[in-house]
Protein backbone atom coordinates (compact mmCIF):
# COMPACT_ATOMS: atom_id res chain seq x y z
CA UNK A 1 0.00 0.00 0.00
CA UNK A 2 1.39 3.61 -0.46
CA UNK A 3 1.50 6.20 2.19
CA UNK A 4 2.86 9.67 2.43
CA UNK A 5 5.17 10.02 4.95
CA UNK A 6 6.77 13.91 5.87
CA UNK A 7 5.82 14.58 1.84
CA UNK A 8 7.09 11.27 0.18
CA UNK A 9 5.45 8.41 -1.10
CA UNK A 10 6.39 5.54 0.84
CA UNK A 11 5.20 1.54 -0.06
CA UNK A 12 3.90 -0.40 3.50
CA UNK A 13 2.49 -3.66 3.76
CA UNK A 14 -0.87 -3.72 3.86
CA UNK A 15 -2.22 -3.68 7.13
CA UNK A 16 0.47 -1.28 8.03
CA UNK A 17 0.34 0.60 11.53
CA UNK A 18 1.36 4.27 12.43
CA UNK A 19 4.35 2.35 13.93
CA UNK A 20 5.23 0.50 11.44
CA UNK A 21 5.94 4.17 9.69
CA UNK A 22 7.66 5.67 11.99
CA UNK A 23 9.83 2.78 12.00
CA UNK A 24 10.02 3.37 8.38
CA UNK A 25 11.46 6.91 9.07
CA UNK A 26 13.10 6.36 12.39
CA UNK A 27 14.17 4.41 15.31
CA UNK A 28 13.51 7.09 17.65
CA UNK A 29 10.60 6.63 20.38
CA UNK A 30 10.88 9.49 22.57
CA UNK A 31 10.46 12.88 21.07
CA UNK A 32 8.02 11.99 18.05
CA UNK A 33 4.81 12.85 17.23
CA UNK A 34 2.58 11.71 14.40
CA UNK A 35 -0.65 12.38 12.67
CA UNK A 36 -2.47 10.79 10.23
CA UNK A 37 -4.63 12.85 7.82
CA UNK A 38 -3.95 15.74 10.11
CA UNK A 39 -5.22 13.88 12.92
CA UNK A 40 -3.06 13.24 15.97
CA UNK A 41 -2.52 9.84 17.08
CA UNK A 42 -1.70 9.03 20.73
CA UNK A 43 1.26 7.15 21.68
CA UNK A 44 -0.19 4.72 23.18
CA UNK A 45 -1.92 3.61 20.27
CA UNK A 46 0.52 3.90 17.13
CA UNK A 47 0.87 -0.53 17.37
CA UNK A 48 -2.98 -0.67 16.89
CA UNK A 49 -3.66 2.08 14.50
CA UNK A 50 -3.71 0.62 10.89
CA UNK A 51 -2.79 2.73 8.15
CA UNK A 52 -5.02 2.87 4.16
CA UNK A 53 -3.96 3.27 1.11
CA UNK A 54 -3.37 7.21 0.86
CA UNK A 55 -3.08 8.09 3.89
CA UNK A 56 -1.05 11.33 5.04
CA UNK A 57 1.61 10.73 7.74
CA UNK A 58 3.31 13.27 9.35
CA UNK A 59 5.78 12.26 11.71
CA UNK A 60 7.82 15.45 13.46
CA UNK A 61 10.63 14.75 16.36
CA UNK A 62 11.61 16.93 18.72
CA UNK A 63 14.62 19.59 18.37
CA UNK A 64 16.63 20.61 21.30
CA UNK A 65 19.55 23.45 20.59
CA UNK A 66 19.56 27.21 21.16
Amino acid sequence: MRVTINGTDHELPAGATVAQAVRALTERTTGVAVAVNDEVIARGAWDSTPLSEADRVEVLTAVQGG
